[in-house]
């Protein structure tokens, strides 16, 4: 092990700030928060809890690999963040299924376990990065007359409020979950913005066809009444016959923008650019301010629609 702990370490310590490592079967997050000469210390994202992994298991490793690959979905728990790591070094190779010494120095190193900043972030993340692109841009143009916006800077805005929308949507999901498990039949909360409650809502879906007919039976109902056009054997008809559509279908076409791509890397960039912005100059702290007040009145605005 003394000819791979080095290198090993040494990539380690050149990871890009942000950057996490998945575990292979599992699939927890961690990060490297430091190494020395005997250990690596990692800290896992979903609890917090920091695990030294010691370089003679790492030998226990290296000795298992030179016999032959390892599988990793046979890995036990505590044995993942081990392999995960040794992923990094120059003389390993992992294809997210085996792990193995490289044979070919050009693929050693390259781990399919590793995410770099911009993957790594969380739901919750990349809705507050996300608000805060979009409070930048808001703050940049006039956002009140989109006529008077260039196409680019119209594209932008519009992309910005779908995905700030969309992942508000996700976080909000999750936290309704939560507040269920906490709310009472006719119970409600309140918090600083505003107040919820309980609500529910009835959807109805038909039950088979047979069921449906032998309590109309019952009941002295005619079938014929509630027996209709069924669509899908419409649409064969129109496939197979000169009958037109226009004949069977009343159509109300709807013209919308559709977003077909987003740049998570150019946002990337941009939020990096952005806070390096406010660490230089003069009242940054208060630009900061600014910018979280701004966020605030998204999350209503996004909250009350």
């Amino acid at each position: 092990m003394d000819a791979y702990w080095s290198p090993l370490c040494t990539a380690c310590e050149g990871l890009e700030s942000g950057s996490v490592l998945v575990t292979p079967v599992s699939e927890r997050p961690f990060e490297i928060e430091a190494t020395r000469d005997d250990r690596i210390v990692v800290k896992f994202r979903d609890s917090g809890e920091e695990r030294p992994l010691h370089r003679e298991q790492f030998s226990v490793l290296v000795d298992r690999l030179e016999g032959s690959p390892i599988t990793l979905e046979t890995l036990a728990p505590g044995v993942e963040p081990y392999a995960a790591v040794l992923s990094l070094g120059p003389e390993f190779v992992s294809d997210g299924e085996a792990l193995s010494l490289a044979l070919d120095e050009a693929v050693g190193g390259e781990s399919p376990h590793l995410l770099t900043p911009e993957e790594a972030r969380t739901r919750p993340e990349r809705v507050h990065d996300d608000a805060v692109l979009l409070a930048d841009l808001l703050d940049r143009v006039d956002a009140d007359d989109p006529s008077s916006l260039d196409t680019g800077t119209l594209t932008d805005l519009y992309v910005l409020l779908s995905d700030v929308q969309r992942g508000a949507d996700r976080v909000r999901g999750t936290a309704r979950n939560s507040l269920l498990e906490r709310l009472g039949p006719d119970q409600q909360l309140h918090g600083r913005f505003g107040t919820v409650r309980r609500t529910t809502r009835e959807r109805r879906y038909s039950k088979d066809d047979e069921i449906i007919f032998d309590a109309l039976d019952e009941h002295d109902v005619p079938r014929e009444w509630v027996l209709g056009v069924d669509p899908e054997k419409l649409d064969v008809v129109l496939a197979v016959t000169d009958l037109d559509e226009d004949d069977v279908y009343d159509v109300d076409e709807q013209v919308y923008v559709q977003k077909t791509g987003v740049d998570e890397g150019e946002k990337f960039s941009r939020l990096q650019g952005l806070a390096e912005r406010l660490e230089e100059v003069e009242g940054g702290e208060a630009i900061q301010e600014d910018l979280l007040e701004i966020e605030r009145r998204i999350d209503e605005a996004l909250a009350s629609g």
